[in-house]
């Protein structure tokens, strides 16, 4: 057999047969009570010692030694029971086969090797096939898993629970939700829908694929839910952005007195990161502790990932230096946290001192870079990215655009822009806003529209991207063209970011009128921020009359906005108007308004 092509050597016993001449009867039962208590030595001892033909149930035999070798990893000594198996030939029996696919898939590194065992069984079962298919889900080959599925049942074989909870798996993470409907409606035409373990994975299927009304009602569809399924619900809210509702569960759940584990406390701390509560995610960090789960990785990458998004970043460094088991992505978590709060340079340094990083750490660092603009950090980055890893990567290649865009090397950006062979939203958008920041607002219109043609759809980062280009080169009609295009055809609803490039964009040009009417008629008419950049275009107009109703406005808006009172004084000295310049003077002081100071860097 090609299995055995190769020699394996080991230090266990030899499973020769040794013949001595008195052996019990109940040495097999003796081999079978060892392998329950895992005590995979002394079983092969006891067996070389046995007589082979005093073994009355082999089958039972051989099926525990080769399951106790792939609870222990042993792949070698179980390699040489699958020899003497094929010797006696127990490889026709059906519990020794499944035995043998789970020995090869919990220790061979080849899928393929499992899938060359399962092909030379003689007879295959329901749970051969689940076997099987439920592998190929494990190692990511969810097409595999499939495919496979379809064969069992054209060979006649009726699936049963967990062969239906396997493919429903498989579909979650290959975004196949029409065909997770379909397994849906088998799960009750099998009347499985009394089943936790595929209620759970249907949650999961739905909370994955943003088909959150579907999971919720799968979950409320339960009589009694056990703590499996209370976390696949609490992770489809986290994983679909609504973290109140996944901390509201988390709360209905201990309140039912079920025990949340490692994948709950994730979710949970996950949520409370997102929203910023820091209070809660420390009492959820002290349940952690009272249910002796501190130890595990995912909730320790999660503790950090919560302190570092709240805000805490003593208390991240703290839980990360405290793990035992460091892994890339608490690693990452903690640079994140230092990036988020603008902590670029200690990002960078951890990052130095650690220098073991992977694909997730490589994405988090160039942001530290990008957000310092700092391009010689980048480029080490960049370098060791090339030296370890490759190219090829999506999210990093536009990790490195967006960088060098910022670092004002967009010669370069444009060239890694260029050389992609895939490239997504996230990619073009940073070279249309990296165009658009180097003044090269032209360029960035002609990337969006390339962009366009080639069937990707804009979202609203990239008519922020295209908006502003226009208002950094003084295109006022395409700006306006755009302005219409995403609110009207593509029915993106515009945002204050969008409406203040459009307001720069006409102040610029002098259309003060056509400005402070698009302001007046947007939803956010009393965002500061939109009259804050009205105000600015005042600051080079003559017109002291929109200048006065503008700076009045802002006035009301924002009190202690100083430039309000310098262009409202600044209008009326200009038409000659002292007095009420020095009463806008004198309100300034009684307000306790102070003017920002000029600086110079030479």
């Amino acid at each position: 057999m090609k299995l055995f092509s190769r020699r394996h050597c080991s230090s266990l016993p030899s499973l020769a047969l040794v013949s001595t001449g008195s052996f019990s009867f109940d040495n097999a039962s003796e081999i079978v009570r060892l392998c329950k208590s895992r005590a995979l030595l002394d079983a092969i001892r006891l067996l070389n010692s046995t007589d082979p033909s005093s073994i009355k149930n082999k089958p039972v035999l051989y099926g525990s030694l080769l399951q106790t070798c792939a609870t222990a990893v042993s792949f070698d000594p179980g390699l040489q029971i699958h020899a003497r198996v094929i010797k006696s030939g127990l490889d026709t029996d059906g519990f020794v086969g499944n035995s043998l696919i789970t020995l090869y898939f919990k220790s061979s590194s080849d899928i393929s090797d499992t899938r060359r065992v399962f092909d030379g069984l003689f007879a295959k079962d329901v749970i051969s096939w689940t076997s099987m298919i439920s592998w190929y889900v494990k190692v990511g080959q969810c097409e595999d898993s499939l495919k496979l599925f379809w064969e069992m049942l054209g060979s006649g074989i009726e699936p049963n629970c967990f062969t239906i909870s396997a493919v429903i798996k498989a579909c979650s993470v290959l975004g196949r939700v029409r065909l997770g409907w379909c397994f849906h409606g088998v799960v009750f035409r099998y009347g499985f829908d009394w089943n936790r373990v595929i209620s759970s994975a249907l949650i999961d299927m739905y909370g994955r694929n943003c088909c959150l009304n579907e999971a919720r009602r799968v979950f409320d569809e339960l009589l009694e839910p056990d703590a499996i399924c209370w976390t696949s619900v609490i992770s489809a809210y986290t994983r679909n952005d609504m973290y109140e509702e996944a901390l509201e569960c988390f709360y209905y759940m201990q309140r039912n007195h079920l025990k949340p584990d490692d994948f709950t406390f994730g979710s949970v701390l996950t949520a409370c990161g997102n929203l910023g509560w820091l209070k809660q995610g420390k009492q959820v960090h002290s349940k952690v502790i009272t249910f002796g789960l501190y130890g595990q990785v995912v909730v320790e990458s999660s503790l950090v990932d919560m302190y570092g998004k709240c805000g805490s970043l003593d208390e991240a460094q703290h839980a990360f230096d405290r793990m035992i088991n460091k892994n890339s992505v608490s690693l990452s978590a903690l640079l994140g946290g230092y990036c988020q709060s603008g902590k670029f340079e200690t990002a960078i340094e951890l990052f130095r001192e650690i220098g073991n990083a992977d694909l997730y750490d490589f994405g988090t660092i160039i942001r530290a870079c990008a957000g310092l603009a700092a391009v010689r950090p980048g480029k080490e980055v960049h370098c060791q990215y090339v030296r370890r890893v490759g190219w090829r990567d999506v999210i990093i290649e536009s990790a490195l655009v967006d960088l060098y865009a910022k670092c004002g090397c967009i010669d370069f950006s444009y060239r890694i822009f260029v050389s992609m062979c895939v490239r997504n939203l996230i990619t073009w958008n940073s070279m249309i806003s990296g165009f658009a920041q180097n003044g090269r607002g032209r360029e960035a219109l002609e990337i969006f529209d390339k962009m366009t043609k080639l069937g990707v759809r804009p979202d609203y980062i990239s008519f922020v991207g295209v908006l502003f280009a226009c208002s950094q080169t003084g295109l006022v009609d395409e700006g306006r063209k755009y302005f219409t295009l995403m609110t009207e055809e593509h029915r993106i609803k515009a945002g204050t970011e969008h409406y203040n490039c459009m307001v720069d964009l006409l102040g610029r040009a002098g259309l003060l009128e056509e400005a402070e009417k698009l302001v007046e008629n947007a939803e956010y008419r009393d965002d500061p921020s939109l009259w804050e950049v009205l105000l600015s275009a005042c600051t080079t107009s003559t017109n002291s009359a929109s200048a006065e109703r503008i700076a009045k406005k802002i006035l009301e808006l924002k009190p202690d906005h100083h430039l309000s009172y310098v262009v409202l004084a600044n209008a009326y000295r200009s038409v000659g108007r002292w007095s009420d310049a020095l009463q806008i003077r004198s309100l300034m002081d009684d307000r306790k308004v102070k003017k920002m100071p000029a600086m110079s860097w030479t």
